[in-house]
């Protein structure tokens, strides 16, 4: 549900640009008055110095209408000016619904290049309205004052450019018809090419080491070659008709010219108002012709506003919650979950129900494609349950806010996921205002600060875009130092073992062990059963489904009954009960072997 005030942040920003423009309406109205300094020039100079063969006339006419272009350049420079900034304001406005979008369309079943077309949206909107293109349409409401000048000068020069003006706009609407649907398919050709190109950048190590190359420039040489063709059927309708409405513009200066001379010789008109007419009649169609030649941008700009105003609504931010619920510190339950692949009907997990409470660690077992990673997700609060509910201390995860659930909530997924910027930013998840012990204590419980130290710059070395400057393992460590970080009540951690060597798996172990006793819920989801010594509570899941929810050892006597029908379940001390079995048995466990 979204706030009232953030039903349509474009319309609201919009609504203010709108409000600015007022002051450039004005700058605009000036210049365009200044405008017709040329032709009351020309009209002056033919009428009456040349007759008059007056110099000190035409020094003094020349030094005003040089006066009067030097303001027209200063505020047509200072229309520029304002415009720019009423854009840069404009994007300043939406910037932070626009991150929040890229955050939170992928979530919501978006693909990446889906998700990252808000900040594209937003920068063509800003630089349609920073470039000519406004200044035509607030030049536009002033072409009637011209007509008005030429209907003046005489009835049949108005006439004539009342029917150029008409044959201009009937060109410019033929222009956004026929270019629409063009446009449109262009728009989505492009999207699939930057989609390619996107997991061509992220998986060229694959490309590479598999000899792929070949095949995908294949791909990629079609996709781009569709593109380009929708491009040039756009640029040729756009090329086509520009060049027929500049036509149309020179036929009528010179049919103005014609209909003048016409007029001078049956002498009701002068030479003056001959090539002032001329001049105005280029400055009434002006405005019409930059709006012509900048359709392009103008119809692409629209596009990306309609985009940006339905990923925004998408992406909306939930209503903040009247009151800030306080620490959980006592229970997790889930209750009865279905959960869907976002923007899908495809069902993962269904009908999911357990509890746990302070100081438990559970684990989740299961075959590949059981649903593990995606319960995870789903306990963290990134993939929201299509039916059933999840509470901390009976609140449900609806009841909080992103940036306040994030604070007693730690999650290390499968892909550690780190940003460009120093150890200690990325442990403190780049809270500018985290205390040093903060950072040390979290580095420290998850047995990374001797590993930490070891880098170049210690907590200050930059680890590069996604962590590139370092390994797999430190990634992991450190990710497991930013899952920790703050002591969070609950903490999901997704493989976090899968590129730990052996120091690494045993600081795991005791950063799970820590963590129990500070009354954290730690779930872990791991393939490797060495790990299954720091937690109590064991879930196999199976095609989506819990299939098994009890204390390890319990689970563990189970699954070794099934494995030898003859065998006594013995001791709860599964190591004990079961010998030699027992790591055959972890293993059946964890691939998800109903017990």
């Amino acid at each position: 549900m979204l706030s009232p005030a953030s039903d349509d942040p474009v319309a609201l920003e919009l609504r203010a640009s709108a409000q600015r423009l007022g002051a450039v309406a004005v700058f605009s109205g000036v210049v365009n008055l200044l405008m017709l300094s040329g032709s009351i020039y020309m009209l002056q100079v033919y009428d009456r110095v040349l007759p008059s063969r007056n110099v000190a006339t035409l020094f003094g006419l020349s030094a005003i209408v040089l006066i009067a272009y030097v303001f027209q350049a200063y505020f047509e420079a200072a229309r520029a000016r304002m415009l720019s900034r009423i854009a840069t304001l404009f994007d300043i406005g939406l910037q932070k619904r626009i991150y929040l979008a890229i955050a939170s369309l992928p979530l919501q079943g978006a693909r990446a290049v889906v998700a990252q077309q808000p900040l594209r949206d937003l920068d063509q909107i800003r630089a349609f309205m920073s470039g000519v293109g406004p200044t035509a349409f607030l030049d536009i409401p002033w072409t009637p004052l011209f007509l008005i000048g030429l209907f003046v000068f005489h009835p049949a020069i108005g006439f004539v450019a009342v029917l150029g003006a008409a044959v201009i706009v009937v060109l410019t609407v033929a222009t956004e018809r026929l270019a629409r649907k063009a446009a449109k398919s262009a728009m989505q050709l492009g999207e699939q090419r930057q989609a390619l190109a996107d997991a061509t950048s992220q998986n060229a190590e694959v490309i590479r080491a598999l000899g792929m190359p070949r095949q995908l420039t294949g791909r990629w040489l079609h996709a781009n070659e569709e593109y380009l063709r929708h491009n040039l059927d756009v640029a040729a309708i756009h090329a086509n008709i520009g060049a027929s409405a500049k036509a149309v513009r020179f036929i009528l200066q010179s049919a103005i010219l014609g209909v003048g001379a016409y007029l001078v010789i049956i002498e009701q008109a002068s030479g003056g108002i001959m090539i002032a007419s001329s001049i105005m009649m280029g400055r009434a169609l002006a405005p019409v012709e930059i709006a012509l030649s900048n359709w392009k941008q103008l119809v692409a700009a629209r596009q990306g506003m309609k985009r940006l105003r339905k990923s925004l609504t998408a992406a909306a931010p939930p209503v903040p919650a009247a009151v800030l619920l306080p620490r959980p510190k006592k229970s997790l339950s889930v209750e009865n979950i279905t959960v869907a692949v976002p923007g899908t009907d495809r069902v993962i997990l269904a009908d999911i129900s357990f509890k746990l409470t302070a100081g438990t660690g559970l684990a989740l077992l299961g075959a590949s494609a059981a649903g593990k990673s995606t319960l995870a997700r789903t306990l963290v609060g990134t993939w929201p349950p299509a039916k059933g509910v999840i509470r901390l201390d009976d609140a449900s995860l609806r009841n909080w806010s992103p940036d306040e659930l994030g604070k007693f909530v730690g999650y290390l997924p499968q892909d550690v996921a780190l940003f460009d910027g120093t150890v200690a930013e990325n442990i403190a998840r780049f809270d500018g205002d985290a205390a040093s012990d903060t950072v040390l204590a979290a580095a420290q419980l998850a047995g990374a600060h001797e590993m930490i130290l070891s880098l170049p710059d210690g907590y200050a070395t930059r680890i590069g875009d996604r962590g590139s400057c370092i390994s797999a393992g430190q990634r992991q460590r450190i990710g497991l130092a930013r899952a920790v970080f703050g002591n969070p009540f609950l903490v999901v951690l997704d493989e976090p073992n899968a590129n730990l060597d052996h120091d690494g798996e045993r600081a795991l172990i005791k950063a799970i062990e820590q963590l129990r006793v500070n009354q954290s819920i730690v779930v872990l989801v791991s393939h490797r059963p060495e790990t299954l010594a720091a937690l109590n509570l064991t879930m196999v899941l199976r095609e989506g489904r819990m299939v098994a929810f009890g204390p390890r050892d319990e689970l563990f006597a189970r699954v070794a009954r099934a494995v030898n029908p003859g065998g006594s379940s013995g001791s709860p001390a599964f190591t004990q009960a079961h010998g030699n079995n027992a790591q055959a048995v972890k293993d059946r466990a964890v691939r998800g072997a109903p017990p």
